[in-house]
């Protein structure tokens, strides 16, 4: 059990350090740390092609198959399916070293707490986070980022909010909860932890631009420092699906009627 800004030299289950760190190492590179290598590989791709930022840009949620819906929704419903395994390898990884995810406060234990902290980070991080884009967009470092783009099939509202769900449940329990709490166990200190995790969370937002990754790794720098404090993920899960339905299903219904969205 490890106390609020206090290093663990001793994890858990009798897990060595050497050990942890592949571990730490393995979950990143099959989940958000490959992300990170792709969105970076994007970002070069479009600084070297010739176009401005301003002028490109970056869709989050893309269809497969516009022709076929019936197909584009098994296409939906498997990427989003498959992009929780790093979230049960974390879980299974938690429970081995004998804490499990209640062990990096990711449980129903505290539903009122939790909501209400989720739906204040929601309001402040969405809100700052919306005008910190519009504003590296307008300055031409970040693409275009179009959030949703489904067509008008009867399950696109749906899948867009299975997939802000699936965002929150996948950055959180993974880079928030599990590495920083990992990383304390291996003997970091809570900054070295927390700078650490928000690099990451900006290195995978690459794709968007330089707004993306420096919006994010702020947003990480609060979120770690929050997490350390509170021992708590489910308050960040709520706030990142909270966000992220906001601008899936908000552009989504908005884009054609209003004129300040890019």
């Amino acid at each position: 059990m490890w106390q609020q800004n206090d290093r663990v030299t001793t994890p858990p289950g009798q897990l060595d350090r050497r050990t942890l760190g592949t571990e730490v190492v393995l979950v990143l590179l099959v989940s958000l740390g490959a992300s990170a290598i792709r969105a970076l590989l994007y970002l070069l791709d479009s600084l070297t092609s010739g176009q401005p930022l301003a002028g490109q840009s970056a869709t989050i949620i893309r269809s497969f198959t516009p022709d076929r819906p019936w197909l584009d929704l098994l296409y939906q419903l498997a990427q989003i399916t498959l992009a929780l395994i790093p979230v049960l390898l974390v879980g299974h990884l938690l429970r081995r070293s004998g804490e499990g995810l209640r062990g990096i406060g990711f449980d129903a234990s505290q539903p009122g707490r939790d909501s209400a902290r989720g739906i204040v980070l929601a309001a402040v991080v969405g809100g700052t986070g919306l005008a910190f884009y519009l504003a590296m967009y307008a300055a031409g470092l970040n693409l275009r980022v179009v959030p949703a783009a489904l067509g008008d099939s009867w399950w696109s509202l749906p899948i867009l909010v299975l997939a802000a769900i699936e965002n929150a449940l996948l950055e959180e329990v993974v880079v928030l909860g599990y590495l920083i709490h990992r990383l304390l166990q291996i003997g970091w200190g809570p900054w070295a932890a927390i700078t650490t995790s928000a690099v990451i969370r900006g290195a995978y937002h690459l794709y968007q631009g330089f707004g993306g990754f420096v919006g994010n790794l702020l947003m990480g720098l609060l979120f770690g420092w929050l997490f350390t404090r509170w021992r708590r993920t489910t308050p960040f899960v709520i706030a990142h699906a909270l966000i992220d339905v906001v601008a899936f299903v908000g552009y989504a219904l908005l884009r054609d009627q209003v004129g300040w969205l890019p």
